[in-house]
């Protein structure tokens, strides 16, 4: 397995989420734009991005200073745990409440009482975790 959110395991995500009718399909619906940024806490920048426009990632690879709209960080471990085991809404809201997961952009709370939104956002990890 390429080393997470390395470009060939970005490209790899970039692909798995537009095959995924969950994702690129129900974010396209209300027309979703975002620059998603992934990492470890503590780290001044991502590691990587998506650029995902109407709901399909159009681009893959490593932050090189995009204006993010998302950040999303956690532990090396954390992600490892999440690749093994994808978590659900219940351990998403346990893992931000604990700081296992934090969001240096963009706004947890608002994102998850979005239906059109939470259920992608579950839905990603879900799709990382087939890259293990």
């Amino acid at each position: 397995m390429p080393e997470l959110f390395s470009d060939e395991w970005m490209a790899t995500f970039q692909h798995e989420w537009n095959a995924e009718p969950e994702l690129a399909e129900d974010l396209a619906k209300f027309g979703f734009n975002s620059v998603i940024g992934y990492g470890y806490k503590g780290d001044r920048n991502p590691k990587a991005v998506l650029i995902v426009e109407n709901g399909k990632v159009e681009a893959a690879g490593k932050f090189t200073g995009q204006d993010l709209n998302w950040d999303l960080r956690a532990d090396p471990d954390t992600w490892d745990d999440w690749l093994k085991s994808p978590p659900g809404l219940m351990g998403l809201g346990m893992a931000f409440a604990s700081s296992s997961l934090q969001f240096v952009v963009g706004d947890y709370a608002t994102m998850i009482k979005d239906p059109r939104m939470a259920g992608p956002f579950l839905k990603s990890f879900s799709v990382m975790a087939q890259l293990a």
